[in-house]
């Protein structure tokens, strides 16, 4: 049973992982971007929500929304001002300016809020059930992240697959110019693409925090390296890879705390990585894409 509980746990750490990996995986699909400053769009939906919850009283469906709608917002100013111009340079610069907008995030993060960390109140409780006679406790943040993730991957999915939008989406991951002559509007589904992926990371933030209930400007930099790593672990670019990634990483992050060290535990992770790509370079559910120079 103590088996379970760790692996139940690492689940619910690998679905928020999950989570803050599709939008990696969305941007970099249709836009072909590493957006590095996702991770403080985390941090950023962790404060609204927290501000939300503990300042304001606000129900914490509302708290959620609002975070939501402000990380969605900064999805696409981000997007506009940062990485538009850029549509055409080289990725090095685009990596760059990912970068400064990570760090302009942070330190106006700490302007704002301080650098001192905020505790902030779980959504639904510290509360858990039992299951096998209280051998097996559960907490409610646990099953809520797990339902959250696998809710998200369906209607992502479906989103994709069945609506014009998600088709515009799907022809600009294959060819942006030939999208273009087909008469889709490519900057707008770009900007789209950072709304989705903007809005899920403050869904994650939220159940993230109230599993860790801390809330720092530096919140979420090792969350965002991990999901990063989980949608390259998973397959960059692939939205079920996104899932199996996130998952995998957090239960062999969370056994691996479990059974080994708590001090090795990311070390063991970026192996388990490294060995995965020198057997699959593209990631667990990637595909090889040859490509005419």
């Amino acid at each position: 049973m103590v088996f379970l509980s760790y692996l139940i746990s690492g689940i619910g750490l690998g679905s928020v992982y999950a989570i803050i990996a599709l939008g990696y995986s969305m941007v970099y699909g249709i836009a072909k971007m590493l957006n590095f400053a996702h991770g403080d769009v985390i941090m950023v939906g962790a404060y609204v929500a927290f501000f939300a919850l503990n300042r304001f009283n606000m129900p914490a469906i509302l708290a959620v929304f609002m975070s939501v709608v402000v990380c969605t917002l900064l999805g696409v100013i981000i997007e506009k001002l940062a990485y538009k111009p850029l549509r055409n340079a080289s990725s090095l610069a685009v990596l760059i300016t990912a970068i400064g907008v990570s760090y302009f995030l942070q330190n106006f993060a700490q302007l704002i809020w301080t650098s001192s960390p905020k505790f902030f109140t779980s959504i639904v409780g510290n509360e858990s059930f039992s299951l096998f006679d209280g051998k097996l406790n559960i907490s409610y943040i646990n099953v809520l992240t797990i339902v959250s993730c696998i809710v998200i991957m369906i209607v992502l999915t479906l989103f994709i697959n069945n609506t014009k939008t998600g088709r515009a989406m799907r022809a600009c991951s294959e060819d942006k110019d030939a999208a273009r002559l087909m008469g889709i509007n490519v900057n707008r589904t770009i900007s789209i693409t950072f709304a989705i992926g903007s809005g899920l990371a403050a869904i994650a933030s939220v159940l993230l925090c109230s599993t860790y209930p801390s809330v720092s400007p530096t919140l979420g930099s090792m969350p965002g390296i991990k999901a990063f790593t989980a949608a390259v672990f998973g397959g960059i670019g692939s939205i079920p890879g996104a899932f199996v990634g996130g998952l995998l990483l957090g239960i062999i992050e969370n056994l691996s705390k479990a059974y080994i060290s708590t001090q090795l535990s990311d070390a063991i992770v970026f192996a388990v990585l490294i060995i995965v790509l020198l057997i699959k370079p593209a990631g667990i559910l990637g595909k090889k894409v040859n490509e005419k120079v």
